[in-house]
């Protein structure tokens, strides 16, 4: 498990799959791996690994209900409020 406090930005925006999944849920809010990697085009394997990463680097959370995982932004982490404004700076750009 990585410290999330010790994140560095080349392992979080290292892979284009990963900026990939943190860019849909910022727009969805909360989704299950399956509807995040319909929406990203991404292996379902691919986008669970990459959700995993970001739960241990602190920026999403997980829920489970029964056997259903939501995923969704922690806005716990203010690093999560920092990725927001730079991809929304990068996107009106």
């Amino acid at each position: 498990m990585e410290d999330e406090n010790n994140i560095m930005i080349e392992q979080l925006f290292s892979s284009r799959g990963r900026v990939r999944v943190i860019k849909t849920i910022f727009r969805l809010g909360e989704a299950n791996i399956s509807k995040i990697a319909r929406i990203t085009g991404l292996h379902h394997k691919l986008v669970e690994k990459y959700l995993l990463q970001l739960k241990d680097y602190g920026i999403v959370e997980e829920h489970r209900y029964g056997r259903l995982r939501l995923f969704k932004l922690n806005y716990t982490n203010p690093k999560t409020y920092l990725i927001r404004e730079l991809l929304e700076a990068l996107e009106e750009t």
